[in-house]
């Protein structure tokens, strides 16, 4: 199995696929996964290219979910080997998307493969969901075929999400969920003026001081047994023209908060409405929700991914919440059962980002356990 997942992990690496570009990842997925029996159905949607390929029938389900598109490298000077030329050096996978997670997905197809081709009438249907827009938008990908296939009532029970999820050692973190990320563009009015005339004007940095202190002192929640507290950060904040003389006209903040199950958007909304009320303040405001919040607390698939963790990796891994988002976010609500399970993230999206030979091989290893568990 590993050098079947480091040559598919050779071949996605040296197609610069930035999001949301496939450039003919999917393609040498899919004419694999058809070899073996996979029914393969492509879901575009605007210039985004989704793949969902399925073996077998009956229920459960049991899906892979990934992505084949990656950032971009930045200045390829600062790496120390080529981006997009794959090269293992010291047994590790060197390339743009190695972690993050080309590397995850190879390990994920060739799981898928093997298991097939050892039990050709399984039971239950083995899915994988790829997408080439994770990165960046995430608007025509994942959503887009949950969507697709939610209207017509085909269901996901078990997903496994390949996200680099292992932090200092291979298998010492599982995500069983995340919180969810809501983000609100603020435009504060005021009245622009001379500076040296403030009577005549009407400073919205000023008067909107004791709201911003207030909003980011408030304290949300205590979070939970999974989640931490719900935390806000204000990502942008903007006034006046550039110079020094004017009064600014119009306020612009914008922040984000990464929110656990105690609260929910419209809490959040509500909460600030009556904030910017309580300070009189005059305000356009839009919201942007990225994802809600989802937990599997327990359930067959977390015993599962747990237990081939350990048998392979030799540790048990934490369940832990942290982090941004995923797709996951997408998948959770058709009511599946959700884990994220991958190799180490310490150089995602990062220069010279890569990942480990030999933690690739076992990551499939634990795919393939986990097939086993789940469609036993």
């Amino acid at each position: 199995m590993k050098n079947q997942i480091i040559e598919l992990a050779q071949n996605l690496i040296r197609r610069p696929s930035i999001s949301p570009d496939d450039q003919g990842c999917q393609q040498v997925i899919a004419e694999r996964l058809a070899k073996v029996g996979f029914q393969i159905e492509w879901l575009p949607f605007g210039d985004t290219l989704n793949l969902w390929a399925t073996h077998g029938t009956e229920e459960p389900c049991i899906a892979f979910a990934g992505h084949t598109d990656v950032v971009p490298v930045g200045d390829q000077t600062q790496w120390t080997y080529p981006p997009f030329e794959a090269c293992i050096v010291d047994n590790l996978l060197y390339g743009r998307g190695a972690a993050d997670m080309k590397g995850s997905l190879s390990a994920m197809v060739i799981a898928a493969e093997n298991f097939v081709q050892k039990h050709p009438n399984h039971k239950g249907k083995i899915g994988l969901l790829i997408t080439s827009d994770e990165e960046a938008a995430a608007k025509d990908g994942t959503v887009k075929v949950v969507e697709a296939l939610m209207q017509r009532g085909e269901a996901i029970h078990y997903c496994v999400v390949g996200e680099p999820s292992s932090g200092k050692q291979l298998g010492d973190v599982v995500k069983n969920g995340r919180r969810g990320s809501i983000t609100a563009d603020l435009y504060i009015e005021g009245v622009q003026g001379h500076v040296a005339y403030p009577h005549l004007a009407d400073n919205p940095v000023h008067k909107s001081l004791a709201f911003l202190s207030e909003l980011t002192a408030y304290q949300w929640d205590n979070g939970n047994e999974f989640f931490p507290p719900t935390s806000l950060q204000i990502a942008n904040i903007k006034a006046g023209t550039g110079s020094n003389n004017v009064i600014p006209g119009e306020l612009y903040v914008q922040f984000n908060l990464r929110y656990c199950t105690e609260v929910n958007d419209e809490i959040i909304k509500t909460k600030v409405s009556e904030l910017l009320q309580k300070h009189g303040l005059t305000h356009r405001i839009s919201w942007n929700l990225s994802g809600k919040p989802f937990l599997t607390a327990k359930g067959k698939l977390v015993e599962a991914t747990v237990q081939a963790v350990q048998n392979v990796a030799k540790i048990t891994p934490l369940l832990e919440t942290s982090g941004g988002t995923s797709d996951g976010r997408f998948i959770a609500q058709m009511g599946a059962e959700v884990v994220e399970f991958g190799p180490l993230n310490q150089t995602i999206h990062k220069v010279d980002e890569c990942v480990s030979v030999d933690d690739l091989r076992k990551c499939g290893e634990i795919y393939y356990q986990i097939l086993e568990s789940v469609l036993k």
